[in-house]
């Protein structure tokens, strides 16, 4: 069946009867809006946005995975900000003559991933489209703590990081070559694994500044260095280079830091913490803080490779 056969509110119907509610959701789908509980008095929000052809291929994942991505990638942006998720709105835009279960799988992906946190699914909207279009826009509470910005890393901080690195980037040139094995690579291109809880922890532990990182390291770590006015200068010495992505590299002749340093998706959490903090459990420091122009430094020196990813070149 299309979709264009069950008409936009026979779509709506279908695709909100697999949306549970989270704890935050006290109206959800069916109204002009829904109402979501927000404790702290204040709201975090974020949007993105993945487009067929740009951001994923039909043929190399599902629609229960591209749910789980859409998600994924709000979802860090609130944990990134110190706060917990709460719900998600998600504008749906799909040719006619989409297969109904498509919409319903990539339904059950998103409440899936949102359901880690205990968010939800609360509203959208949906709309005929050429191009298939996933627009998600996550909530989140702050739990009485201040936002870790951008703008709060300090010369003396150390720099960590929280979760996979590379791990999606080498999934996505595996897929690229034409390969759909090793599965770890391409299952974490296909659904990321965030650390969502590390972000509100890292704020309970003084984290003075912190991002998701989606475009890449070195590129994500530059959005803070230039908010902060810093210098950000990462050691290769202090990463450990996972053996299935040296094998991988070593299979496709790439420079395993290309993933590491400038590959972007999986999600992780970076922040930065005064020197003396002792550092919560999974963040591992891979860099220092100083004065001087603002800008990211590889051992010290320019990085030649490439730094992460622009979504207009």
């Amino acid at each position: 069946m299309r979709v264009a056969d069950t008409g936009e509110f026979g779509l709506i119907a279908r695709v909100t009867a697999r949306l549970p509610g989270g704890r935050a959701c006290l109206l959800g789908p069916g109204d002009d809006a829904a109402v979501v509980a927000a404790p702290d008095g204040r709201v975090a929000a974020s949007t993105d946005v993945l487009v067929e052809g740009r951001h994923f291929r039909r043929d190399w994942s599902s629609a229960r995975d591209v749910g789980h991505r859409a998600a994924a990638a709000n979802l860090a942006d609130i944990a990134a900000m110190g706060a917990v998720p709460t719900a998600l709105l998600v504008a749906f835009c799909a040719p006619p003559n989409l297969d109904v279960r498509w919409a319903e799988e990539l339904a059950d992906g998103l409440a899936a991933e949102a359901a880690l946190v205990d968010a939800s699914v609360v509203g959208g909207d949906m709309s005929a489209s050429p191009t298939l279009t996933i627009a998600v826009t996550a909530l989140g509470d702050l739990g009485g703590r201040a936002p870790v910005v951008r703008s709060g890393a300090r010369p003396g901080d150390v720099v960590a990081v929280n979760g996979r690195l590379g791990f999606a980037a080498a999934g996505y040139t595996v897929l690229s070559r034409g390969f759909r094995t090793p599965k770890l690579l391409v299952e974490a291109f296909r659904r990321p694994e965030v650390p969502y809880f590390a972000g509100p922890e890292a704020a309970r532990f003084g984290a003075t500044s912190m991002i998701d990182i989606s475009d890449g390291l070195l590129a994500d770590l530059g959005h803070i260095a230039a908010a902060s006015d810093v210098v950000i200068d990462v050691q290769r010495e202090l990463f450990t280079v996972p053996g299935q992505i040296r094998d991988a590299a070593l299979a496709l002749s790439v420079n395993p830091f290309d993933w590491i340093l400038g590959g972007g998706d999986d999600h992780a959490l970076a922040a930065t913490f005064p020197a003396d903090v002792a550092l919560p459990a999974g963040w591992v420091v891979i860099g220092t803080v100083s004065d001087g122009p603002a800008g990211v430094t590889v051992d010290g020196r320019p990085y030649r490779g490439a730094g992460g990813w622009d979504h207009f070149k």
